[in-house]
């Protein structure tokens, strides 16, 4: 279980030089990132591990980031999904998502305020001590 204020996010990219950089912004900001280039390592880490937080950016395709919420919610249906460059309102497995354009900052303040929010359930847990 996440510690308080740490999360262990799976960041998804399609784009290698997209990913590095965002994914230090998230571990600068305190949480635990793994990396995955593509949908299938997005699924092989799903495969592997359990996450608090699985984060699907806009390098990733459309259609992988319409799918990849049904297989992160198959894996562990407790996990929450944060979909970059999206209007996932409207997918029932998306819990969060970002405007198209959206800066590093918008997307640290989405992920705090899904935690505040209690749409991080392990987060949520860890911050009321349990």
């Amino acid at each position: 279980m996440a510690k308080a204020g740490k999360l262990k996010i799976l960041y998804g990219e399609g784009d290698a030089e997209v990913l590095t950089p965002q994914a230090a912004s998230m571990e600068k900001a305190g949480h635990a990132v793994q990396q995955a280039l593509g949908r299938k390592s997005v699924q092989e880490a799903l495969d592997k591990g359990t996450f608090d937080l699985v984060v699907l950016g806009p390098t990733l395709s459309r259609n992988d980031r319409h799918h990849l919420p049904y297989m992160v919610k198959k894996a562990n249906k407790t996990t929450s999904v944060l979909v970059l460059h999206a209007d996932g309102s409207r997918h029932p497995y998306v819990d969060a998502c970002t405007d198209t354009g959206a800066d590093t900052e918008h997307v640290l303040a989405r992920i705090e305020a899904m935690k505040i929010a209690g749409s991080v359930p392990a987060a949520a847990a860890a911050a009321a001590g349990k």
